[in-house]
């Protein structure tokens, strides 16, 4: 029976991957109590903009900024789910910890993969320059790529450059975007395309098989926050205010 979503691999294998994702956002946002959540202080003039000028109500306004203060835990989520995906493909494999994100089962392709292209400063870029090279010198069949799914362009081509004032380059080595590598493991020009297109309607059935007990997660900090407004009588934005800057000349007030 022809897949659901896309070609190249099942949709069991498709909705798992989802499924990981979904139980790491939820693992993110838990993790935020209170206190780490006002460890930078919450700037509540801007949410207050934010809040009347979108038209958002409090509730919503303060899941956003929650969400914007574990980007990155979320970017690399986004990374490994990517790892997973490329690892349902057939004659490839997750690396689990071994150093690499995804590698050929015969030993011909290592890959490490980033989800976005400006996330490495130049001392990453050498460390990583040399492990891919590491790869290729002990796999002699080996082709060995930097994978950046979110590029600044399409391409697949030898990795050469000047890093830390270095010449660096190798005759396996390579940099590939996220679209070229997904057509490289998949065989399919439109593999990277087709996942996008096809994402909607994957996360709604995936969603459909939650219950609302299930989805309705414990935020710690928002109903902390919650539970302290209920009490004291202040909108969240207030409660978030007096508890950041009660300090201030009249905010004692509130």
């Amino acid at each position: 029976m022809a897949n659901k979503y896309v070609n190249f691999i099942s949709d069991e294998h498709l909705l798992k991957s989802i499924e990981n994702l979904y139980q790491s956002y939820q693992r993110a946002k838990e993790n935020i109590p209170r206190k780490r959540f006002y460890k930078n202080k919450i700037d509540t003039i801007k949410l207050t903009f934010d809040a009347r000028f979108s038209e958002i109500n409090e509730v919503e306004i303060l899941k956003s900024e929650i969400l914007r203060q574990i980007d990155k835990s979320i970017n690399n989520s986004i990374g490994t789910f990517h790892e997973q995906i490329l690892g349902g493909i057939e004659g490839y494999e997750v690396g689990n910890l071994s150093g690499f994100d995804i590698k050929a089962i015969d030993d011909t392709l290592f890959a490490d993969i980033k989800n976005k292209h400006n996330t490495m400063n130049s001392s990453a870029a050498e460390s990583l320059f040399q492990k891919l090279a590491r790869y290729a010198d002990t796999y002699k069949q080996a082709k060995c790529y930097w994978v950046q799914i979110l590029a600044k362009g399409s391409f697949n081509e030898k990795w050469a450059a000047d890093i830390n004032g270095k010449e660096y380059s190798h005759s396996r080595v390579y940099k590939i975007s996220g679209d070229q590598f997904y057509t490289l493991l998949s065989g399919s020009e439109t593999a990277f395309f087709d996942l996008y297109k096809v994402l909607p309607l994957a996360i709604d059935d995936f969603m459909k098989t939650i219950s609302k007990d299930e989805t309705h997660q414990q935020n710690s900090a928002l109903d902390e926050i919650r539970k302290n407004s209920e009490e004291s009588s202040r909108t969240l934005l207030d409660q978030i205010t007096f508890e950041n800057y009660s300090f201030y000349v009249g905010f004692d007030k509130l």
